[in-house]
């Protein structure tokens, strides 16, 4: 999995003009899932996120992670974060799971973050062209890739 985790004050998507989910304090993950993903990339992945100290403390260190401070996350599926520009300037996707396969693995990592987190969890909807609004805290914007664990 490949994920662009932003920290922020609120976050929502529409479709079709319509929201159809909203957070408030917590995470908006845009999520990639590679092709062959594999469970162990999902467990690690899912525990990193939820244990991954980006938060102020009352001193103004990150030291909180998103459960310390009863945050909230919202997942939305973009499969352009495989993106390879290496040939001409049309970017090809070949890296990305496709279709049905993707969206078990996406639908997985949801809810074990939802239930390893015991937060709430909110997504957009697979597949979809959504509209993305965020509040940026910091701002704070990690990059977390499951095979490249360095």
């Amino acid at each position: 999995m490949r994920l662009v985790i932003q920290r922020v004050k609120n976050a929502g998507v529409l479709v079709d003009q319509r929201t159809v989910s909203k957070i408030n304090e917590g995470l908006l993950i845009l999520c990639a899932v590679a092709e062959n993903e594999q469970t162990e990339d999902l467990e690690w992945t899912v525990n990193k996120v939820l244990s991954m100290r980006i938060f102020s403390d009352q001193a103004g260190k990150m030291n909180n992670s998103v459960t310390d401070i009863g945050g909230e996350i919202l997942v939305v599926s973009q499969f352009t974060l495989f993106a390879s520009t290496k040939k001409g300037n049309r970017p090809s996707f070949g890296g990305s799971a496709k279709g049905e396969g993707a969206k078990k693995w996406f639908d997985k990592f949801c809810q074990q973050l939802s239930n390893k987190g015991a937060i709430p969890v909110q997504k957009g909807i697979f597949g979809a062209d959504m509209q993305v609004s965020l509040k940026n805290d910091g701002p704070v914007t990690i990059l977390l890739d499951s095979r490249d664990r360095a």
